[in-house]
């Protein structure tokens, strides 16, 4: 897909790997929205870059999502591409309670917000020339961490939709296309718990050019390892990914 000259909504962009898409977009003449539930940090990376619109949104409401598209595609007509990046990342032990809520909602962002945008924006970018759903899933969709047992399962659904999506539109002027980070060096999760990862503008500074390039599925480090193996290389990665306490 072509970076420049388009109108982006990207959510979850007001830090980590949203707000490095929503640079790469930015630098090379895109108008680009974020969205996110933190006003604050909207505010701030809004000062950061001046290019950026912002908008505080909860996407673990369905009202919200609607309202979203709504103004997106009012105040930005030419609204063309949307990238489904925000995402939630909790560490669960499944034996243990937990308020079922707290759960629901960790699906809700993950993996109900970017079908239902998906849905919900289709129309709109139909009637584009040319018009891209990007998501964001993760290394982890293959080979789960049982950590975070409902982050990898929503991403591994996105995957699977993510391609499903592609062959629906594949007679449409929306391109379909899916990053795959590994652990990136972002505060998903909570503060320090990734900075074992990659550095995030390392990460989109590989991705986002083969993105450019027209690659439908661009995954880095971990991730491309993962996304291609075998099962057997996948058995034997989970098995050494959960051997690890930490």
């Amino acid at each position: 897909m072509q970076l420049d000259s388009n109108v982006v909504l990207v959510t979850g962009g007001a830090s980590g790997i949203g707000l490095a898409i929503a640079q790469r977009f930015l630098k090379v003449g895109s108008q680009v929205i974020v969205c996110g539930r933190r006003e604050s940090k909207l505010r701030e990376a809004q000062e950061w870059h001046p290019g950026l619109a912002v908008r505080v949104c909860d996407l673990a409401r369905a009202a919200d999502r609607v309202l979203l598209v709504d103004w997106a595609t009012t105040e930005f007509p030419g609204l063309n591409v949307l990238v489904n990046n925000a995402g939630i990342q909790r560490r669960v032990q499944l034996a243990e309670d937990e308020d079922w809520e707290t759960t629901r909602e960790e699906f809700a962002i993950n993996l109900e917000a970017p079908v239902h945008l998906s849905k919900l924006m289709i129309p709109h970018l139909r009637k584009r020339e040319r018009a891209a759903i990007v998501n964001v899933t993760s290394g982890l969709a293959f080979a789960p961490r049982a950590q975070t047992p409902i982050y990898c399962a929503t991403k591994a659904a996105l995957h699977s939709f993510t391609i499903s999506l592609r062959h629906q539109l594949k007679d449409t002027s929306i391109e379909v296309v899916e990053t795959i980070p590994p652990a990136v060096d972002t505060d998903l999760g909570g503060v320090g718990l990734h900075t074992f990862g990659v550095p995030v503008d390392e990460f989109a500074d590989a991705v986002m050019p083969r993105v450019g390039a027209g690659e439908l599925e661009v995954a880095y480090g971990f991730a491309q390892q993962s996304s291609r193996a075998s099962r057997e290389e996948i058995d034997a990665i989970v098995a050494r990914m959960n051997a690890d306490p930490v």
